[in-house]
């Protein structure tokens, strides 16, 4: 316990894990206030139209498959630090034109700042992980990871109610006008983060698309990397699946009113601000494979407890178990990337590895709706439980691998 309390305080000494917690809960603050207040605004001027209320998910979602591997490949060229500013700066530039736009009578202006945000955080959030990779000790990367995601998890829970207030009591100019403030604060904030460091890939001496090709074969030649892919692609799928049918879980299995998917996801944002914690606390004793594995298996129960269950009280407590071991499954898997990534392929790797399980999961959202009303919720629930548990069943192999010199090496 000494160590572990020994390890945390060492963690929360780090002035790069000071600088990144403090902007993440800036810009936390700044994504749920503008999430929430689009997505209402958006309802209150279109009467409520399910085609404008998805295209706000259209403008967060596409710019991962078009822009995710580029803004990697550039994540690699250029300096993390600089990146990550120019990007919160330019996001605060976006949204204040955005909110000039509103002011003189264009309402459709806010899904560009969805829009415009989303491109920019993949060249931002590859460059966080770069540095990630340069500035926390192998030994505390897996806690630090936990702390980040717990500041996620916080938010699960906080942001929805932090963006109706703000909405419902200020409208939805000051809304945006605090999104802008709280990123243009966070790229404040990220000028206290340690130098760059000047190197041969922060020049940028090769052709992008050569770059490009480079992250793909650097990828099919690591089997932890390819085999990391084929789990992504198959936890995409099954979580693509049921992600449109909560409402009806709800609705049309248990029978009860609508109002009551607030308390699944009350209970599942509760469960993932301790499943943060746990992961926190026990960081140092358990291997990112089994942390990734253990997450993965309980998801899948736990949805499939969730398609068979026609009382709320046992599909809660499945839920606040899935809501739990989402923590582990992120952890495990940025931390499996940055042990086994050399710092000049992570832009790269977390390019090519986020579109797998996004492509995926827009596949099967696409059906899960019509698969749901052709074989009814529960078959659909089991099958998602099922793409899970095979997605668990590819990183078996790894855990006949050991961790040698920051890279996961196979045992003969």
């Amino acid at each position: 316990m000494t160590n572990q309390k020994a390890s945390a305080l060492g963690l929360f000494r780090n002035r790069f894990v000071q600088v990144i917690l403090m902007s993440g809960l800036l810009l936390q603050i700044g994504i749920w206030v503008r999430n929430y207040s689009i997505l209402l605004y958006v309802t209150d001027m279109t009467d409520g139209s399910k085609v404008a209320v998805s295209l706000i998910s259209v403008a967060e979602f596409l710019p991962i498959f078009v822009f995710s591997f580029i803004g990697g490949t550039f994540a690699d060229r250029w300096r993390p630090k600089r990146t990550m500013i120019w990007c919160d700066f330019l996001s605060a530039v976006s949204i204040f034109a955005v909110l000039l736009a509103i002011h003189f009578g264009s309402w459709k202006a806010v899904f560009f700042v969805t829009f415009v945000s989303s491109i920019l955080s993949q060249f931002s959030q590859p460059s966080g992980l770069k540095l990630f990779k340069l500035h926390v000790p192998e030994e505390l990367m897996q806690t630090g990871m936990s702390a980040y995601q717990t500041l996620f998890a916080i938010f699960m829970v906080l942001g929805p109610g932090l963006g109706t207030v703000v909405y419902g009591n200020l409208g939805i100019e000051w809304a945006i006008g605090i999104t802008g403030v709280a990123f243009l604060l966070s790229a404040g904030v990220l000028f206290f983060l340690p130098n760059d460091r000047v190197s041969e890939q922060t020049e940028g001496g090769k052709a992008v698309w050569e770059e490009m090709k480079a992250g793909f074969r650097y990828v099919l030649a690591s089997k932890m990397l390819s085999r990391l892919g084929n789990c992504f692609f198959f936890a995409g799928l099954g979580i693509g699946l049921i992600q449109p049918l909560a409402i009806f879980l709800i609705t049309d299995h248990l029978g009860l009113p609508k109002e009551r998917l607030s308390w699944l996801l009350t209970v599942n944002g509760i469960a993932m601000l301790i499943g943060g914690a746990l992961a926190i606390a026990f960081a140092s004793k358990i291997s990112p494979q089994k942390l990734l594995a253990l997450g993965t298996i309980v998801s899948a129960v736990a949805i499939a407890v969730c398609g068979i269950s026609t009382v709320f009280t046992v599909t809660l407590v499945a839920q606040f178990f899935s809501g739990l071991v989402g923590p582990f499954i992120q952890i495990g898997i940025n931390t499996m990337v940055l042990r086994n990534t050399e710092e000049a392929f992570v832009g790269r790797v977390n390019g090519i590895l986020n579109p797998l399980f996004m492509g995926a999961m827009v596949i099967t959202m696409t059906l899960g709706g019509w698969l749901a009303g052709l074989l009814d919720l529960m078959p659909v629930y089991l099958l998602s439980s099922v793409l899970l548990l095979i997605s668990a069943l590819i990183l078996v192999p790894l855990f006949r691998q050991k961790q040698e010199g920051g890279s996961i090496q196979e045992i003969a």
